[in-house]
């Protein structure tokens, strides 16, 4: 997908930011770096390709990354940006035909996977102020966005996408306060369910949720198993090995498939629409 004509760009464009690998020249693979920890087994610099990276751009331990390790790979979401910048801003040129381009490639790389990101923020936000006075400004940000990625890659570079995710944080922030105005969330605040709370393996099941702002929280293995999630806002919250468990995440705000991924649930934990559940839930 082009975002050439962002003036008919439905409000929907979640299509286009989704991840195609096989559109992609590896990016998340060679532009980033990663250190050994946890999440991955090796030390890898950023621009450099992994060593799994194959002649074809596609990985030679895909079917065993977590088993060997490279758990921080499954958690990955580059939100279409991979397939954007390979086949679109550089044509269909790899890096490795192009050498010259690498740099370029990696760097506007970067920065396109968090024009998007924003962007599929912004798609949820559109769809809860459709009757709001906040509809406008959400619209104008997305747009603002889409006019940057259709300009080519130096463009791109060169804008201040610090200040746009600034814009962007205080839009969805005045979302989720809207969104979340009709529940009673005193109790989930009382209980120290706050923006950015330290709740690592805390065992919430017996607390009222809906409605909390855990905006940027750490929750950490928290167990939330059987919870109701409604109206909750998880916007960069720290879902790792959260217990998930027959969860009703179908009306929380913000919510990634990468956070998704990074949890454990299993077939009766509830998930919005636009997301898929992950195979090792499956297992």
């Amino acid at each position: 997908m082009t975002f050439a004509d962002s003036s008919d760009v439905p409000t929907d464009i979640r299509s286009a930011l989704r991840a195609n690998c096989a559109d992609c020249f590896a990016l998340c693979c060679t532009a980033f770096g990663f250190q050994r920890s946890a999440d991955f087994p090796i030390d890898k610099p950023a621009g450099t390709p992994c060593s799994n990276l194959t002649d074809d751009f596609s990985c030679s331990i895909h079917d065993s990354l977590r088993p060997r390790g490279f758990r921080g790979c499954t958690v990955f979401d580059c939100f279409g940006a991979g397939q954007y910048v390979s086949q679109t801003l550089f044509g269909g040129k790899s890096w490795k035909e192009r050498p010259d381009t690498s740099a370029d490639m990696f760097g506007t790389f970067a920065v396109v996977r968090q024009l998007h990101e924003m962007l599929w923020y912004l798609v949820e936000a559109a769809e809860r102020a459709t009757l709001s006075e906040l509809s406008e400004p959400v619209n104008q940000l997305r747009d603002e966005i889409l006019r940057t990625l259709d300009g080519d890659a130096s463009e791109i570079l060169a804008c201040d996408v610090e200040s746009i995710r600034a814009e962007v944080r205080r839009t969805l922030i005045e979302v989720s306060d809207e969104a979340r105005g009709g529940y009673a969330a005193a109790e989930a605040s009382a209980s120290g369910l706050n923006p950015s709370a330290d709740l690592v393996g805390r065992d919430l099941r017996s607390v009222r949720l809906c409605g909390a702002d855990l905006r940027g929280a750490y929750l950490i293995a928290a167990d939330l198993r059987h919870g109701d999630l409604a109206g909750v806002d998880l916007l960069g919250a720290d879902l790792r090995d959260a217990r998930l468990d027959g969860a009703d995440l179908s009306q929380a705000l913000f919510l990634t498939q990468l956070q998704v991924d990074a949890a454990q649930g299993d077939d009766a934990t509830v998930l919005p629409p636009a997301l898929t559940r992950p195979r090792h839930w499956l297992g």
